[in-house]
């Protein structure tokens, strides 16, 4: 039985808090300003399956500081209009045996010189690109069970150690970021949400023991990404590079030893956005250059591929607005690829069709924000529908109710693997 000590603690933080007290404090005259929230969360789960509870795969609490300080008495840095930022969260995980944990979202040094470069060094989070959940030229870490589950959008995206250099010009941007550490995407091990597994051939959940081997942390193996950028009266132009490794574990180190790798990577891609037809209209592509199959007929190792994103959002009127994607991929060199495959092997598509819809309309004075979105894929015959409530009670406090349904026809498929993770959640934060 999920205990409800969660519910206990944020309706205690509101008591406490629910005041007329400032939204920030600074510590001391000169000192940085302070923020963060408490925060409870629970997912409750139906349907059964192998993970290491059935019945709710969420159940936190949260606490987050965040600061930004701007070092004036740093004579070294005083020239350099330095700015220190800092956000980090202590998570009560009552999912596994109440462990407590510590989350470093952020600490990084910021520089501006001059008004034409930038400079962030540390730990941060890097995202560019143009898609609403889709991901095309954004080849930076996500935490994918944070996503199903119902955390807060913010902690899809994960922080790098790493920097980011910044220059401008009257006619064009160039942002370069270096990324030393490697960090992959945070994805299903059977512990919280049960997933296909490609050694087992069917969903697993804690009885998986397949191994997933990263790169090592040496100077070869150190990721970089450039953005290239202008505006074009109101039209928004990029193209990107990157040069790394798959996030996602795409490639078999051993088979026999259930050992994945991720794949050596190269993406090359661009980007237009800009007014259209009274809305906001959107095109991003990308070659997927897999460099350790450049000619598609390595079995073990992910094809090269190529991927587009159409979008469209476009306010309405009365609060109520809409957002509409089509995204493609197609993987290069198909018939190398089947003529690899040993027989009675899974065969993947060359295509794969992906349409999203997000629907958002805001009531009681804005004070609640009705959110559906929903992907579906014809190709694979899957979908994941996100229906949520978002309730700003008073300006500290709010609540947030959804769900996560995923469903498909085929086991292996992106959101047909995650039939059985269904859940509904409540979220409840103070902010301070």
């Amino acid at each position: 039985m999920v205990k409800i000590r969660s519910i206990l603690t944020i309706l205690l933080f509101f008591t406490l808090f629910n005041s007329n007290a400032s939204a920030s404090f600074k510590l001391g005259k000169n000192g940085p300003s302070v923020s963060g929230f408490a925060e409870t969360a629970i997912g409750f789960k139906f349907g059964t399956d192998t993970t290491l509870h059935d019945d709710y795969n969420m159940m936190e609490e949260r606490f987050q500081l965040k600061t930004k300080w701007y070092p004036e008495f740093m004579d070294i840095l005083s020239d350099y209009m330095a700015e220190i930022a800092f956000k980090g969260d202590m998570l009560i995980d009552g999912y596994d045996e109440a462990e407590a944990n510590f989350d470093l979202r952020e600490l990084n040094l910021a520089l501006s010189p001059t008004g034409w470069l930038d400079l962030k060094i540390g730990r941060q989070v890097f995202t560019w690109g143009t898609g609403d959940y889709l991901f095309v030229n954004d080849l930076f870490p996500k935490d994918y069970i944070s996503f199903y589950i119902g955390r807060e959008d913010e902690y899809l995206k994960k922080p790098n150690d790493g920097a980011k250099l910044s220059l401008y010009s009257k006619n064009i941007n160039f942002d370069i970021v270096l990324i030393p550490f490697f960090e992959p995407n945070t994805i299903f091990t059977g512990e919280r949400l049960s997933f296909f597994d490609s050694f087992r051939q069917s969903i697993s959940g804690i009885e998986s023991n397949r191994s997933l081997i990263e790169p090592n942390q040496e100077i070869d193996n150190i990721e970089f990404a450039t953005r290239l950028y202008r505006n074009f009266g109101s039209i928004e132009g990029a193209l990107y590079t990157f040069r790394g490794f798959y996030k996602l574990p795409r490639g078999y180190l051993n088979e026999a030893e259930k050992q994945l790798l991720y794949p050596r990577l190269d993406v090359y891609g661009g980007s237009v956005r800009g007014p259209v037809l009274g809305g906001i209209g959107n095109i991003e592509l990308g070659f997927y250059d897999s460099k350790e199959d450049s000619s598609g007929d390595e079995r073990l190792i992910e094809n090269s591929a190529v991927k587009y994103l159409l979008g469209y959002s476009k306010d309405l009127g009365n609060d109520f607005s809409i957002g509409l994607q089509y995204f493609h991929e197609q993987m290069l060199d198909y018939d190398e690829y089947k003529a690899s495959l040993m027989q009675g092997e899974f065969n993947r598509d060359e295509h794969r069709h992906l349409f999203t819809l997000r629907a958002t309309k805001l009531l009681k004075s804005q004070t609640v924000r009705a959110n559906i979105f929903l992907f579906y894929s014809p190709s694979e015959k899957d979908a994941y529908l996100r229906p949520s409530i978002h309730y700003n009670v008073t300006d500290d406090f709010n609540i947030s109710i959804g769900a996560n349904l995923a469903w498909g026809e085929y086991d292996y498929t992106e959101f047909g693997q995650m039939e059985k993770n269904k859940n509904v959640y409540l979220r409840a934060r103070y902010n301070f």
